[in-house]
C-alpha cells in the first residue's frame, strides 16, 4: 500500500498511490509510504531512488547511512521481544526501515506497518506545529528517534527476565532456567547486531556528513547518537548479567551435586566398617574343627555384642562427622 502526504506550515495535504506524481510535485514537504514489497519499486521509480537501496531494505541489510547525489539513504531496524517456545524464551525480532529524503521529499520503505512509523505519520496528519516548520530530515529523525525509543523497552524486558531468572536460580537447580539464560544471552547477542550498526549510523547523521541533514536537525540526532551510546552500554552489562547469571546457576549446580556426593561418601564411610565386621563373622568356619576357628561363635553374648558393636561406630563415626561440619 502506498499512501503520501504533503505538508508545509499552512497545513496537510493526504494523496493515495493514484497521485503520486501530483504529491511528489506538490509545493512543500511530500512524504510517502510504502508498506509492502510490491510498491517498492514504483515509489523508486517516483523518486529516482537507486535499486541498491531498495534491495537493502528486502534484504534487511545491516543499519547504515548512505549519501546518494539526490538523497540520504538509512536503513534501521524495528526491535520488539516474540514469545518464544519455551518457558523464559523470547525471540527479539527485528523489521528493516528504509528511509530516503532529499531537498523536500521523503520516502519509507518497510514491508508492513509499523508502529513508529505510524506514530509519526499520525502526528503529520494531526498537523503537530513542530513537525511542519521542519523539513523532511526531522521526519526521519523522528522515526529513527522512536525506533531507538523501542529499543529502552526492549531492553527494560530482558532485565526484567535476567531478574526473573535469577531468583529461580536461588531456588535450586531446574534446567529450564539454563535453557532461559542460554535464551536470553541469544537475544541479547542478536540486539547487539543491532545497536551497535545502528549507532554508527545515526553518528554520521549526528556529524551532519550528509547534504541533506540541515544543520538546524544535526543537534537532534546527536541525541538520537547519545541515546544509542547509552543502549550499547546498557546491552553490554545486560549480556555480563546474563553471562554471571549463568556462572551463578552452573555454580549452585555444582554445589547441589556436591552435596549430595558428600551425603553418599558419609553413609559409604559409616557402612564400610560394618561390612568389615559382617563379612568376616560370615565366614563359614566350625569351631568344632578347632578352637582358632572362630570361636566367639560359641559366645553366648556374641551376636548382642556384635551389635552393639557396629552400633557404637556408627556413633562414633556420625559424632566425628557432625564435629567436622560434614553433616
Amino acid at each position: 500500500m502506498i499512501s503520501a502526504l504533503v505538508y508545509d506550515d499552512g497545513g496537510v495535504t493526504s494523496y493515495d498511490e493514484e497521485h503520486l506524481t501530483e504529491a511528489r510535485d506538490a509545493d512543500g514537504t511530500t512524504w510517502v509510504r510504502a508498506t509492502s514489497e510490491s510498491d517498492f519499486a514504483s515509489v523508486a521509480d517516483a523518486f529516482g531512488i537507486h535499486p541498491l537501496t531498495v534491495e537493502d531494505v528486502r534484504n534487511d541489510a545491516r543499519p547504515k547511512t548512505e549519501m546518494y547525489d539526490e538523497y540520504t539513504f538509512v536503513i534501521v531496524r524495528r526491535a520488539s521481544l516474540r514469545v518464544g517456545e519455551q518457558v523464559f524464551e523470547e525471540e527479539v525480532l527485528t523489521r528493516p526501515v528504509g528511509l530516503c529524503f532529499g531537498d523536500d521529499w521523503l520516502v519509507t520503505l518497510t514491508r508492513r506497518t509499523l508502529t513508529p512509523v505510524d506514530r509519526v505519520w499520525d502526528a503529520v496528519e494531526s498537523e503537530e506545529s513542530r513537525i511542519l516548520r521542519f523539513g523532511p530530515d526531522f521526519v526521519a529523525y523522528r522515526i529513527i528517534d522512536r525506533i531507538v525509543d523501542d529499543y529502552f523497552d526492549l531492553l527494560d524486558e530482558v532485565g526484567e527476565e535476567i531478574e526473573t531468572i535469577e531468583d529461580f536460580i536461588l531456588e535450586g537447580p531446574d534446567p529450564t532456567v539454563l535453557e532461559g539464560l542460554n535464551a536470553i544471552r541469544r537475544d541479547v547477542l542478536s540486539f547487539r547486531k543491532t545497536v551497535w550498526p545502528t549507532r554508527e549510523a545515526a553518528g554520521v547523521l549526528a556529524r551532519g556528513d550528509p547534504e541533506y541533514v540541515r544543520e538546524v536537525t544535526e543537534k537532534y540526532y546527536r541525541d538520537v547518537y547519545d541515546h544509542l551510546v547509552e543502549l550499547v552500554d546498557l546491552t553490554e552489562t545486560y549480556r555480563d548479567l546474563a553471562r554471571g547469571a549463568r556462572d551463578i546457576y552452573l555454580n549452585t549446580l555444582s554445589q547441589s551435586t556436591n552435596e549430595v556426593m558428600k551425603t553418599l561418601t558419609v553413609v559409604a564411610t559409616i557402612i564400610l566398617p560394618l561390612t568389615l565386621v559382617v563379612g568376616i563373622f560370615g565366614m563359614n568356619f566350625d569351631p568344632a574343627v578347632s578352637a582358632f576357628n572362630m570361636p566367639e561363635l560359641l559366645w553366648k553374648y556374641g551376636y548382642v555384642a556384635t551389635m552393639l558393636g557396629m552400633a557404637a561406630v556408627s556413633g562414633i563415626l556420625l559424632v566425628y562427622f557432625r564435629h567436622q561440619r560434614w553433616l
